[in-house]
């Protein structure tokens, strides 16, 4: 079965089981006000972060240096700020995850460690042979 088919089953799921005990626990309207606070405070972090790492970025650019860390940390704040919107105690977790600076690094780290390991069993060489044919000759 297609993993990404799992993903979009499972974390739904996931979310209503924890919003469930979380509801039973603490009531149904303070589950819904967290819900809804852990989504304003999250993006308002990840406007925050946002900006520290375009003002990263710009600095990067001035230095005549690629800013690869940054594009990927704007990236990995967008999907956590998506995910702080959905409501749900999983998707803010895993959101709040990738706005800490700290984690978010690690993650990246991790990710960037993986590509180059499968990139570097790949050769970048081609190897050719020119072989001209006598197209014109009658």
């Amino acid at each position: 079965m297609n993993s990404f088919f799992l993903i979009f089953l499972a974390i739904p799921a996931l979310e209503i089981f924890l919003m469930i005990k979380i509801g039973g626990k603490i009531g149904a309207l303070s589950t819904i006000s967290l819900v809804f606070f852990t989504a304003v405070i999250g993006v308002y972090f990840a406007k925050i972060e946002g900006i520290k790492t375009i003002r990263s970025g710009f600095s990067n650019l001035y230095q005549n240096k690629t800013p690869l860390y940054e594009i990927i940390s704007g990236a990995s704040i967008a999907i956590a700020a998506l995910l702080l919107i959905i409501p749900g105690f999983f998707t803010d977790t895993v959101g709040f995850l990738l706005l800490i600076p700290i984690t978010r690094k690690f993650l990246i780290n991790l990710l960037v460690r993986k590509n180059i390991k499968v990139n570097n069993n790949e050769s970048k060489t081609l190897d050719g042979e020119i072989i001209e044919d006598k197209k014109d000759e009658l």
